[in-house]
């Protein structure tokens, strides 16, 4: 299959502009095939065939096209978009159609011009590679043949083309080279090169697709704990403006056990895509101790950019990382958000006078969104690795509306849902996810995991938490009404247990260098804390122990100490023992 990247320039026939409708440009006289890439105007604007109608030929352009008029001419290349992908992708930070940006800010400075193109790979740099396979050896295509180390904690695997079918290495050599040089011949006449080609559009095959049922561990406790994400599943993460989207998304990207992370900022406003450019580079990556962004792409494509090139941001964004996952990487995959992506879809639609599907947007968005996550998984490559990618979205619903479109069209495809409430973030609770409106459809696949390879009692506890705060959100609504003093006292201890939930369990500071982060052990254990505080609060008051010298026993305040110190075993171990004490005395007295 032909194929195009952000360089080429090469002609296969030529036609005119005929009409321009904002980033929508008409063209005649040309003969090109549904999503190849063409270029438009006399500075040679990228674009894309959305539409064939007759003799005219409808493309989307990923640059600006104020100034371009009718009659300048418009050049098939007979080629789909497609990326680059080899050695020099991790650090990279890149534009919607992989356009490295430190190369274009060295060619132009700050801002970027029309019409300029630049290699997603660097074709000059010379790459160590050191081959696995020998001459005679069989291969197919997928097949690791060698690797390269890319960065300081991550080791490039070179395959053979997918399409490229079963055959024989001819010969193959070690040594330096570039992404151009040819490492290998096959005996069906095909050529290995460190770098191959692939158009977005179009998903990288596997061998075997396997159920979801290893967990991507993320640190945060309440996903984690209450709301788990499989390795190779799909999760939305809808919220308002400022609260915390883009937090607990980059919280993800350090903390979570995925090895590679692409990092799509698909419309976000320019200061917020600059923040993560600007701290990306300097976070330290928690498991190595190495930067980070040795296993971070980047691709970032802001609210000011054409809206064309967000969608091609998320589809070249995707194939990256299948391209990482055919290497039996677990890849983590954060589109931040999918709402512009989805605005992105109903201008243009509506520039091709589509009839408007619900709150204009195109019919179609549904089939998109799908098309989109249905590339996560976790699967059985051809070369018999294992990897996954693991696709988390953000949804910015406008005022927090969660029945609009976006948000409800992705909930019908992804199985993890994270909702962000505002008032939560109001209240200084943070991550802001609601415990009520969320919820996972990974636990059962998960449970048997977590009770091999955490703890038997993992599932009890985790139905015991979530249990005790739906209690505790039904008991609030009589709260409101009457006041907590009205209710029984065993059901005022269930609100103080479930306080105790929230403020110790849920609430996590994303910006200290121990509670960032929580390993499952911790999280049991805080678990295991409380319930015992539940028992003997409980025990004690069929005793006859007076409810408020039960609520003078402190735990609540121990833990939420506890769990910001390093040595997190010693103190945990202090405060069961203080609690013990203290309930002895009560019994006693």
């Amino acid at each position: 299959m032909a194929q195009a990247t952000a360089t080429q320039t090469h002609s296969k026939t030529g036609g005119s502009i005929y009409r321009i409708a904002g980033p929508v440009v008409t063209a005649t006289g040309i003969k090109a095939r549904m999503y190849d890439v063409v270029f438009v105007g006399n500075e040679k604007l990228m674009g894309e065939v959305i539409e064939i109608a007759g003799d005219k030929t409808i493309i989307q352009v990923y640059e600006e096209t104020s100034g371009i008029r009718p009659g300048e001419p418009v050049v098939e290349t007979g080629a789909s978009l497609s990326v680059e992908l080899g050695p020099g992708l991790l650090t990279s930070i890149y534009d919607g159609i992989q356009r490295p940006l430190e190369v274009l800010k060295d060619k132009m400075g700050d801002f970027i011009l029309r019409g300029v193109l630049a290699p997603g790979l660097d074709h000059a740099k010379k790459w160590d590679f050191k081959p696995t396979k020998k001459a005679g050896d069989a291969v197919k295509g997928g097949s690791i043949i060698g690797t390269v180390q890319e960065t300081e904690t991550i080791v490039h695997k070179i395959m053979v083309h997918p399409d490229v079918p079963a055959t024989k290495i001819k010969s193959i050599k070690a040594g330096q080279f570039t992404v151009d040089d040819v490492v290998a011949e096959l005996e069906n006449g095909a050529h290995v090169q460190l770098m191959q080609k692939w158009p977005v559009r179009r998903p990288r095959p596997f061998a075997e697709k396997l159920r979801p049922d290893i967990p991507l561990i993320t640190g945060m406790r309440i996903l984690d704990g209450l709301f788990p994400i499989a390795k190779g599943g799909t999760a939305a993460i809808p919220g308002p403006f400022g609260s915390g989207k883009t937090v607990t998304q980059q919280s993800l990207a350090k903390f979570s056990d995925a090895q590679i992370v692409v990092y799509i900022g698909c419309g976000e406003r320019g200061n917020e895509m600059t923040e993560v450019l600007t701290e990306f580079p300097h976070l330290e990556d928690p498991n190595t101790g190495k930067a980070l962004m040795n296993r971070t792409v980047l691709i970032a494509n802001t609210s000011n950019m054409p809206v064309a090139a967000r969608e091609a941001s998320c589809y070249t964004g995707i194939t990256l990382a299948e391209y990482f996952r055919d290497q039996g990487l677990d890849v983590a995959l954060m589109a931040d958000s999918t709402s512009r992506w989805a605005e992105a879809m109903r201008e243009i639609s509506s520039r091709l006078e589509e009839m408007p599907g619900e709150e204009g947007y195109p019919a179609y968005l549904a089939a998109r969104l799908a098309e989109f996550y249905e590339r996560a998984g976790r699967v059985k490559t051809h070369n018999g690795e294992f990897g996954s990618i693991t696709v988390i979205g953000a949804v910015s619903p406008a005022g927090g509306d969660f029945s609009e479109p976006v948000t409800q069209n992705t909930l019908r495809i992804v199985k993890c849902f994270w909702a962000l409430d505002a008032k939560l973030a109001q209240r200084r609770h943070f991550p802001a996810i609601n415990w009520l409106d969320s919820y996972s459809l990974y636990e059962n696949d998960l449970a048997s995991w977590y009770e091999k390879n955490v703890s038997p009692q993992w599932t009890d506890m985790r139905k015991w938490a979530a249990n005790t705060l739906q209690v505790e959100s039904e008991l609030q609504d009589i709260v409101q009404l009457v006041g907590s003093d009205a209710l029984p006292e065993e059901q005022q201890l269930t609100l103080e247990i479930s306080r105790g939930i929230r403020e110790v369990f849920l609430q996590q500071n994303a910006f200290h260098p121990v509670d960032a982060y929580a390993p499952l052990k911790k999280q049991l254990d805080i678990l295991i804390a409380l319930r015992k505080w539940e028992g003997l609060a409980k025990s004690a008051l069929q005793n006859g122990v007076p409810l408020g010298e039960i609520l003078k026993v402190n735990i609540r305040g121990d833990l939420a100490k506890a769990k910001f110190e390093k040595d997190w075993e010693t103190e945990y171990k202090a405060v069961l023992a203080n609690l013990e004490g203290q309930f002895s005395k009560l019994k006693s007295a």
